[in-house]
């Protein structure tokens, strides 16, 4: 893998783009901390803009890292407010794989958002930085998501029983996935 760090990437409607420190107020409204946004993630949704502002702190110092892929989602023609984000959240460098997540605000579910900036990640971590495999999963209680994977021409591999953990607590994963050689 060619690590290169997280660049801004661009589609017909999107912006993918590295978060910044005013960015807090829009992650905390548009999604973290709207509980059906967080039904099947694994992180708990935020209770105060205080939380998100720490996480948002975090995420920015990350960026010096060249294996941190990190994007805010934000509309081409909605000024420069984050309404998702997407992100690596597991790399496994020796087998060159990807781990995917993302979320979006609900006021944006089903137009096709998610999709299109998980087309571009996924463009971007196989031509650019050269990985040979992404995957991504989902709750089996939660089938949009797996939805968004397969629109991306990702596979589904299986369903590992009661193997993971969200905030509705034990549940099954659903796993996708997309070889370089798939494309």
């Amino acid at each position: 893998m060619h690590h290169v760090g997280t660049r801004r990437l661009e589609t017909d409607r999107l912006v993918l783009r590295r978060y910044i420190k005013e960015d807090a107020q829009a992650m905390y409204d548009n999604w973290a901390s709207r509980d059906e946004v967080t039904k099947y993630l694994t992180w708990p949704t935020h209770t105060s803009i205080e939380v998100t502002q720490s996480i948002i702190d975090e995420w920015v110092n990350g960026y010096s890292a060249d294996n941190c892929y990190h994007w805010a989602i934000v509309l081409k023609d909605n000024g420069d407010e984050p309404i998702g984000d997407i992100a690596v959240v597991h790399m496994k460098e020796k087998a060159s794989v990807a781990h995917i997540g993302y979320c979006i605000s609900s006021d944006w579910w089903n137009k096709g958002i998610t999709s299109e900036a998980l087309q571009a990640v996924i463009d971007f971590l196989f031509d650019v930085v050269g990985v040979d495999r992404v995957e991504a999963r989902h709750d089996s209680k939660n089938p949009n998501s797996g939805k968004v994977m397969q629109k991306c021409g990702m596979k589904y591999e299986g369903t590992l029983r009661s193997s993971d953990w969200n905030n509705q607590g034990i549940c099954d994963a659903c796993y996708y996935g997309m070889l370089k050689t798939d494309r």
